[in-house]
């Protein structure tokens, strides 16, 4: 039976936003901590460890995000283990933030003068204290814009866990939609929610680039 598209339906779709930024804020999260392992490791003198993290890189960055959600979500019930699709959702986009944001965050470190670590090695400090205290401080101010750019992705590329049944925003769409047979005006609300949600940030990031522009050009 076919039902009306009425302020029910829009209720459900507006309640599936918490579970589209549940799922962004864990694979945001997972994504710092993954990322900065790979950040270190992609500028540390050990090739083992350098190689190990290009590769990593390489490989998320160049296959679909779609394909890596299938890899997890399928992958893990060969092992005989029944995986939420949350589940699933969350360690395939934190893997996937992870090279990311990996990426970027190697750029900004190797961004940072190199005097200010010559002058860290003049002072004898050991490896890790100038990264802590002068070279990561640094970079993260360079970093903030480019990371807050990719949340913004990361946000859109969470649509990807309606195909394996997590419903989130889109996955709330596709079942009003089948309910009431009216995708112009289901999914013209669930593009506006999406812009409601990333515009703003968008706006941030492009503010927070041309401050931290101004500032290096003093």
């Amino acid at each position: 039976m076919i039902r009306e598209f009425g302020t029910g339906e829009i209720t459900f779709i507006l309640l599936a936003v918490r579970w589209t930024l549940v799922l962004s804020a864990i694979a945001f999260a997972g994504g710092a901590v993954g990322g900065l392992l790979v950040a270190m490791a992609r500028i540390s003198p050990n090739r083992w460890l350098a190689g190990s993290a290009m590769v990593f890189i390489r490989f998320f960055q160049g296959t679909p995000p779609l394909m890596q959600l299938f890899l997890v979500f399928f992958g893990i019930t060969i092992f005989g283990i029944d995986v939420a699709p949350l589940t699933a959702a969350a360690i395939a986009l934190t893997l996937h933030a992870s090279a990311f944001l990996g990426e970027i965050w190697r750029g900004c470190i190797q961004a940072v003068p190199s005097g200010q670590t010559e002058a860290s090695w003049a002072l004898g400090l050991r490896y890790g204290m100038r990264m802590r205290h002068i070279v990561l401080p640094q970079a993260a101010r360079i970093a903030v814009a480019p990371t807050v750019g990719f949340l913004v992705q990361l946000i859109k590329v969470t649509s990807l866990a309606s195909i394996i049944g997590f419903v989130e925003l889109t996955r709330a769409g596709q079942i009003i939609n089948n309910a009431t047979y009216e995708p112009f005006l289901v999914f013209g609300l669930v593009a506006l929610v999406y812009f409601a949600i990333c515009w703003p940030l968008s706006l941030v990031a492009r503010r927070m680039e041309r401050r931290f522009a101004r500032i290096a050009a003093r």
